[in-house]
């Protein structure tokens, strides 16, 4: 399922693009930039299952990932797909997901959340580059799907301590 989502994705994205250029086209849309994590942080790359939010506070059951872009989507595609009848990844990006195994890491109160694109009341959708939300409205959006499903895209989280101290949506293109 999650498979058959992440073909979709980039088909719902398009068509959402499409119809916010021709109503924003005057506008001028920051160029993306890929994630950097900053040094002597452990990062890593996941898809997020779920958050829970109980008296103990937030955790989030996330599904590591290898994320690549660019030459290095390149050469994981070459190695992880030799017989495709593709020259390479179509949308410059390659996700490597060697198990399904999840993990769960509590989320710090203040952690930092920055998303690219989500459904910010069923007509708004354009891309904002790394637009600040605190985590009580991530744990919101995050649960609803009616636009999007946040659950398929990658997110880039730092762990500290033992603790997300925070999430970055990576924009899938």
């Amino acid at each position: 399922m999650k498979k058959i989502a992440l073909l979709l994705m980039p088909l719902l994205l398009i068509i959402v693009m499409s119809s916010s250029m021709v109503s924003n086209s005057e506008a001028a849309e920051p160029e993306y930039k890929p994630f950097v994590a900053k040094p002597g942080t452990q990062t890593e790359t996941v898809y997020i299952h779920e958050l829970r939010s109980d008296k103990s506070g937030v955790h989030a059951v996330v599904d590591p990932i290898e994320w690549y872009e660019g030459e290095a989507a390149q050469k994981a595609f070459v190695k992880y797909e030799p017989d495709a009848d593709i020259d390479g990844p179509l949308d410059g990006y390659y996700i490597v997901n060697p198990d399904d195994t999840l993990v769960t890491y509590p989320v710090a109160a203040n952690a930092e959340v920055l998303m690219q694109i989500y459904d910010r009341g069923g007509m708004d959708s354009d891309i904002s580059w790394n637009e600040p939300v605190s985590l009580e409205k991530f744990i919101h959006i995050f649960g609803q799907s009616d636009l999007f499903d946040l659950s398929y895209f990658p997110y880039h989280i730092t762990i500290e301590k033992g603790q997300i101290t925070s999430i970055v949506q990576q924009y899938i293109p």
